[in-house]
């Protein structure tokens, strides 16, 4: 490829997601365009093209078309590829995110890290380096903050690809690869978007509003999609908003054990806006969802249950974050999901238990008399008292 050839391609891009042409190009459809274009899609041979549009290209149409046709023949032509020539791409693509990303549009960026998420998966046997993504992405993390949004990005869409069974592969090599990320990644991810919210919580990241707004939705989504990690190859229904029994592995216990983390995570609720506060109410249903066999004794899961307990009651008595729907909506969740993971003998035994008793009630009589703000949320409200009377 040339640089006139180059212009072709940035025109022809510019001409499928604007449908002008470029630069007083020919006239011609979005459909013709869209054509042209899939070519690059077609054989192995076109990576040094797309390489060069990505090293070359101002167009940020062009780099976008560039990155999903790499996705594209390393998803399709897999097996054409030695392992170094695997490893080479992969460190292309991520050398070009740490040199380029902090500049590039959203929607390059996100198919980028789709890319080297992508490679990391399929090559996840193949060597070593493949399974080191997460300890490189911590050096983003430690460099500037728009780095250390990128690698929360990178990390965000590696719980994704990593979770997600991709078609062409069968469900056995999903859940080989899946079960291996899972004892070898997953907890340190969980641990590098906890540290992130920590860091946010003590100011010890420098960072302007809009950054730090971005920071917390990233470490609060990836927290969330760790702790939604399918375990133990359930492949749960992903329709529903129901949560089942978090299956974490024992070696997640002390931090989750943690009241650190369950604080940390109220507070991020208590003092930010949708969709940060949401997303951490989130993650205080999941944590609460934790399988009983986590705890090593009876005394230590009501100990817990009991933190979890207060929360509650404190944010029901100053009405914390409820005027927000997102908030409000998550927190009824918060409440089916107790009696859904908790005997009514544990509850009671719980200190401040009438005090919440009351609280739920005057909490879920003010939801009915205000239906219709309520309707997607007030059935978990429902299900909590049909429970605790049905015990």
């Amino acid at each position: 490829m040339d640089d006139t050839q180059l212009a072709q391609v940035e025109s022809l891009c510019e001409t499928l997601y604007t449908g002008l042409p470029s630069n007083g190009g020919e006239k011609i459809s979005r459909e013709e365009a869209q054509s042209r274009l899939l070519s690059l899609q077609s054989s192995a041979s076109f990576i040094p093209q797309c390489q060069y549009i990505l090293d070359r290209s101002q167009s940020q149409y062009a780099l976008l078309v560039a990155s999903n046709s790499l996705t594209e023949l390393i998803s399709s032509h897999w097996n054409n590829f030695t392992i170094a020539q695997r490893i080479d791409i992969r460190n292309y693509v991520l050398g070009y995110l740490a040199n380029n990303g902090p500049t590039l549009q959203d929607f390059v960026t996100l198919s980028l890290i789709k890319l080297v998420c992508r490679i990391t998966k399929l090559g996840w046997f193949d060597d070593s380096t493949h399974r080191e993504l997460t300890d490189d992405v911590t050096k983003f993390l430690q460099a500037t903050v728009d780095h250390c949004i990128l690698g929360l990005k990178i990390l965000n869409q590696l719980v994704d690809e990593l979770n997600i069974p991709t078609s062409g592969r069968t469900l056995t090599q999903h859940r080989k690869t899946s079960v291996s990320f899972r004892d070898l990644c997953l907890f340190k991810v969980f641990q590098l978007g906890l540290t992130t919210l920590k860091q946010l919580q003590t100011r010890a990241i420098t960072a302007d509003h809009r950054q730090e707004v971005i920071l917390g939705e990233q470490a609060l989504s990836l927290t969330v999609r760790c702790l939604n990690f399918d375990f133990i190859g359930t492949n749960p229904d992903e329709s529903t908003e129901d949560v089942g029994t978090i299956q974490a592995p024992t070696n997640w216990r002390p931090v989750l054990q943690d009241p650190g983390t369950t604080e940390l995570l109220l507070d991020f609720y208590a003092n930010t806006e949708p969709p940060r506060s949401n997303k951490a109410m989130e993650a205080v249903i999941l944590i609460c969802s934790v399988r009983r066999s986590l705890f090593p004794s009876d005394k230590e899961r009501e100990a817990f249950l009991g933190r979890i307990m207060a929360g509650i009651r404190e944010l029901l008595k100053n009405q914390t974050g409820l005027q927000h729907q997102d908030n409000y909506h998550q927190f009824c969740r918060l409440l089916g999901r107790l009696k859904a993971n908790y005997q009514l003998s544990e509850l009671v035994k719980t200190e401040g238990y009438l005090d919440w008793l009351d609280l739920a009630a005057s909490f879920t009589t003010q939801s009915i008399r205000n239906w219709q703000y309520s309707t997607n949320s007030i059935h978990y409200l429902l299900a909590l008292w049909g429970r605790l009377v049905a015990a």
